[in-house]
This record gives structure tokens, sequence and C-alpha cells, in this order.
């Protein structure tokens, strides 16, 4: 038998203002060319399958789609909510869907009831795969439901999977079976990036990697970046970078090997990017001009500027080599770029109403006025005065 681990789809997410949904139905594709032409069984899906709550109309269309190829395709699909799904919304028709071979974990009353899958022909009595989902556990919320005193995310964690290997042992009585969970949440041990949200206020609460300990394989998500935290417990990452903390993230699954004896091999899955990030940091002349930058001409950008003063139109001429320059930002280089006095203290000492003027749009810009633009707003400023003083 054949699992895919994924995670973290966030349908419906943009990326600095761009619609992802193209690019978000592009993966879709290639997840369901993989899954065809590698016979996967089973497609998992550890959480935050949206982005939003509340998605819009075409981001739930797109779901119901990829779960109509994927099951035409001949996987199950087994899901749980991560932290930015409605576990009610996501979880609503999960006993009709479930004939259809699409397994919704999103209840807490749920946490003990696995999808069992045969592993060999001897049914009853033979090996099983148990594939259990967590769903986002809310501390506040879940603490009293599943009978802690203390509402954090390593007690209401604990309570889940003490729940879940109870369970398995209890089966553990007439067959063999072997255990597989989904949870989205923070374990330690993982490398967080910038578009993973915070999991509680004031910070990330993760949790210690041995409460998995027992199970055969954890098919973690929340974290963007696919990783191995031990041999049976890893992170995916997400199908796509939400984040140019993710540019160098190389973008796949876990395709999971399991027989009658267990967990087999556990190799990685890599999808196709449909557009590069560049990250990238110069001054304005060099990166217009050299070579070096030609690969980032399609790719989405991130670009730091060097220059001891701000140009001028900078964003625009950028944009005629990298038209798809989403983020600008300023780091001067050399002699002008250490610190100046604050701005509230040249305020104070400007000696003129123009003076004023000037040192807010250096303020803003990053760059003295010009002759010709101080000369405009003396201008105004002489326009305004005698206005003034014909009232």
């Amino acid at each position: 038998m054949r699992l895919l681990h994924t995670s973290d789809w966030h349908l419906g997410r943009s990326f600095h203002g761009v619609g992802m949904l193209d690019a978000q139905r592009s993966f879709i594709d290639q997840l369901v060319a993989f899954v065809r032409d590698e016979a996967v069984d089973v497609v998992l899906i550890a959480g935050d399958v949206y982005d939003r709550a509340l998605p819009g109309v075409d981001v739930v269309g797109l779901l119901d789609d990829a779960l109509v190829r994927l099951t035409g395709a001949g996987a199950q699909v087994v899901l749980t909510s991560g932290n930015h799904d409605s576990a009610i919304r996501l979880g609503f028709a999960s006993r009709l869907l479930e004939r259809g071979g699409v397994h919704l974990r999103t209840r807490l009353d749920e946490l003990d009831q696995p999808v069992l899958l045969p592993l060999d022909p001897a049914g009853d009595t033979g090996p099983v795969l148990a594939i259990y989902g967590i769903p986002w556990l809310e501390p506040r919320l879940v603490a009293e439901q599943l009978g802690v005193g203390t509402a954090s995310h390593f007690e209401v964690t604990r309570a889940a999977t003490e729940r879940i290997r109870a369970d398995v042992q209890h089966r553990r009585v007439t067959r063999t079976v072997h255990s597989v969970v989904l949870a989205h949440t923070f374990a330690s041990g993982g490398i967080s990036s910038d578009s993973e949200r915070d999991l509680s206020i004031g910070g990330v609460g993760a949790v210690p990697l041995d409460l998995f300990d027992g199970f055969d394989y954890t098919a973690l998500g929340h974290l963007h970046g696919r990783q191995e935290l031990s041999a049976a417990v890893r992170y995916s990452g997400s199908p796509l970078a939400y984040s140019f903390s993710e540019a160098k993230h190389k973008k796949g699954s876990w395709l999971v090997e399991v027989d009658a004896a267990g967990i087999g091999e556990v190799r990685e899955v890599l999808w196709e990017p449909p557009r590069n990030l560049a990250v990238l940091r110069g001054k304005l002349e060099d990166l217009l001009e050299s070579e070096d930058f030609a690969w980032a001409e399609g790719a989405y950008c991130q670009i730091t500027l060097t220059d001891p003063a701000r140009p001028a139109q900078a964003m625009d001429r950028l944009r005629t080599r990298f038209p798809d320059t989403l983020v600008l930002g300023f780091d001067p280089d050399g002699p002008g770029a250490g610190p100046k006095a604050s701005y509230s203290s040249r305020l104070a000492e400007a000696d003129d109403d123009l003076s004023v003027c000037c040192g807010f749009l250096e303020h803003v810009r990053g760059r003295a006025a010009s002759d010709a633009e101080s000369a405009v707003l003396a201008e105004a400023l002489e326009a305004v005065r005698l206005e003034g003083a014909s009232l």
C-alpha cells in the first residue's frame, strides 16, 4: 500500500497580493497525475486545506474538483483540519463522503475512530493499517472536552495521542495493527518560516516529539518546509511557496510504503513550482544591467536596494527587467548609511516651512528633494501664503 503525505494546501491564499488559484490548480494537476502513475492508495492531507475559515465559492469548488479527481484516480483521501480551517465547515457531510473514499477527521469524538485499511487478503483477522486524524486543537476550547486541567498545546496534544494510543493497543489484542497519525501542530525540532502564523497568542506552542512515540508514522502539517524530525515523524511542507522565506525550499511530499510487516521505504516526491522566487540584493544599476540576475527575470521578486541614496522611481525601473517585483526594500550601504538623527529632532531644527516640507519628503522616500522639487514646494507655499493674506 502506498500513502502520499501532504499538508498545508492553503487553497485560496494569495502571495503578496497575487492570487494563487491557478498555481494551486497546477499543483493539483501534478498531484492527480502522480497518484495515477504511481498507484497511490491513500492521499493524506494534514491540515490547513483552506487558507480561511470562510473560503470563497471558487476555492471550495477547487477542493471539490481535487477530491473527485483523486478518488477517480484510484486513491482514498484522509484529511484533518488545521488552524486555518473551520473544522465544522470542513467536516460537513463527512459520513456521506466516507462512502466515496474521502475520510474527514475534524472532530474530537473521532480521535479514536481510525480509517481501517486491510494490508492482506486475510480479511478481519489479518494485519490492518489504522489511520487516525488529530484536528487542530485550540487549547482553550478543547481542554475541558479532553479532560485536562491546563489549557496548553502540550496537554491537549498529549491527551489526544493517549486516546489514540489506547485504541491502537485495544485493537492489537486481536490482530496486527500498524498506525499512522495525522496532526497539524508545531512539534519541537521543526524549522519554521515566515508564512506560518502563530498557534497561540504571544508565540508558537511547540509540543515535544516523544508525544508521537509508538506510532508507525506521524504525518505532520503546519510548517511549510518539508523535513524529517525522525524516521517516523515528518513534515511534508506546503506544496507551494507562500512567503519569500521559502524561496530555497524544494516543495514536495513523502511517499510512504506500507505492507503487512509495517512501514517500509519513505521517499521524497518533488513538485514543479509554477513560478520561481527570487530574493535579490544590490545597487539599482547593477540589478538592471548584470547578467548574473538574468535568471530572475521571470520570477516573483523580493528586492533590497543598497544604494546610498534611495533612487527615484525605483520600482518602475526595476519592473522594466523584473516585471513581477512584489516587495521592494532599502538597506543603504556606504558612508551615508550610518545612523541618522530622528525625524522629530530634524523637524525641530527646521527654520522655515520649506525646510519642514523638504525634510518630510526626505523622510518618507529616503533621499533629499531636488532643486526642481524644492522650487515647486516653495511656489506652493507662497501660493498658500498669498491666499491666506487675502482672507
